[in-house]
């Protein structure tokens, strides 16, 4: 009985919208641990030798809009996959 219960509802359940949503979301955690990182590092380098801070900065905006893009792109694919 109660299988014939979730055999029925598990043929109602979009699947593909779930692990399109699965995708969005580890994609995000995963840019955010890398963000993280790269803002720890800089900080770090920065407090170590605050004479570069200005081109540590630099390459962290530029690292960080790296990731950015390429989260971006997987979230835009996992879209078009709904």
């Amino acid at each position: 009985m109660l299988l014939s219960v979730l055999l029925q509802t598990a043929g109602a359940v979009d699947f593909v919208a779930i692990s399109a949503g699965l995708v969005i979301a580890v994609t995000v955690i995963f840019a955010a641990i890398g963000i993280s990182k790269i803002a720890v590092a800089t900080m770090d380098n920065m407090a170590r030798q605050p004479e570069v801070a200005p081109d540590l900065r630099m390459s962290m905006i530029i690292s960080a809009a790296l990731v950015e893009g390429v989260a971006l792109f997987a979230i835009v694919v996992a879209g078009f996959i709904l």
